[in-house]
């Protein structure tokens, strides 16, 4: 037992150094691959540290040519180039909004000419409606007229057609053979009898309807001239009227849709569809004693500066309408009043 237990001791003894030996040969090799990496990576690094100075050599090369060129160009007209681009922009909402209170003048003038005319083109509008209403139905009662002469005509012809068959079975009586013959000849003469009977009931009726469609007929001929007078002399009156304003109105006309070019597209239907929907006709007013010209709705007084500055084109929160300041106006009719006087 004691010889087996020295045997094992040294077995173990001759391993230990054999596992030292091995993993003392797998550190060196671990720590062999760790520095190759950490070699390759520090290469790296130096190769972009190196062509990171280059480009920016190359950079401040490049750049000098440049800083002298900037260095003589004055830093101030940039800032004036700024300047004069906002007010640019100033000019432009404010070209706008007089544009458009210009295009609201010359229709309010031609708003006027229209209130001249008065009622008068609604009502010959009306006139000629009611006319042709009346000439429709005239026409109308007349065809039914000429269908009942035609039913008339019809009634005539089998009311003869009757009688000439009644005729036939008369003769046809005399040359019977029986009794039985002869009751069935006399029935179709009953029954023609009845036929021209009923035939002239129609024939009253539809004269009675024609007599009827006739007394119509005339009583819309009469109204209808009744018509026809009052039309001519409206519009006599209408034509008068357009006589003494037909100049004026045109020429407004022409001077507004020059305006309307001036104008962009989705602010003149926004404008058109404000005076639309307004009673007075008014798309773009002015303050007056801190309220809208339109509504009278009070604004206060951070907005009435917004509209004095004429960045944006600020409209009304309970009408809609455009607001235009009274000082750009009257910046406006200045020039015009020195030049009269």
């Amino acid at each position: 037992m004691a010889t087996k237990k020295v045997a094992k001791e040294a077995e173990t003894e001759n391993k230990a150094p054999k596992t030292a030996k091995k993993a003392s040969a797998k550190k060196s090799t671990k720590t062999a691959a760790v520095e190759e990496t950490e070699e390759i990576t520090t290469e790296k690094k130096t190769k972009k540290v190196s062509g990171k100075k280059a480009a920016a050599a190359e950079v401040v090369n490049t750049s000098e040519p440049q800083e002298e060129i900037q260095s003589k160009q004055p830093i101030v007209i940039e800032t004036h180039t700024e300047e004069s681009v906002n007010e640019g922009e100033d000019l432009t909402i404010a070209q706008k909004l007089l544009s458009l209170y210009n295009l609201q003048q010359i229709m309010s003038q031609i708003d006027r000419i229209r209130v001249i005319r008065g009622e008068l083109p609604d009502e010959i509008r009306d006139l000629e409606d009611a006319r042709e209403g009346l000439c429709t139905r005239i026409n109308k009662y007349q065809e039914e007229v000429n269908n009942l002469n035609d039913k008339i005509n019809e009634e005539n012809a089998k009311m003869q057609d009757a009688i000439v068959a009644i005729k036939r079975y008369e003769e046809q009586q005399n040359n019977v053979r029986n009794n039985r013959e002869y009751e069935s000849l006399s029935k179709e003469i009953e029954y023609q009898k009845l036929e021209i009977q009923v035939s002239e009931k129609h024939k009253v009726k539809h004269q009675a309807e024609i007599v009827t469609k006739n007394e119509e007929i005339e009583v819309f001929k009469t109204k209808m001239q009744e018509y026809e007078d009052i039309l001519v002399q409206k519009k006599s009156e209408l034509d008068d009227i357009i006589a003494d304003t037909e100049k004026e109105e045109a020429e407004l006309t022409a001077k507004a849709n020059i305006l309307k070019e001036k104008v962009d597209e989705r602010l003149l239907t926004a404008f058109e569809r404000i005076r639309k929907n307004a009673r007075n006709g008014l798309g773009i007013v002015q303050i007056e004693r801190d309220a809208c010209g339109g509504c009278f709705s009070t604004i206060p007084p951070q907005r009435q500066l917004d509209i004095r500055l004429h960045k944006k084109i600020i409209v009304c929160e309970a009408c809609g309408r455009i607001f235009i300041d009274r000082q750009l106006v009257e910046s406006q009719n200045a020039p015009a009043e020195t030049e009269e006087k």
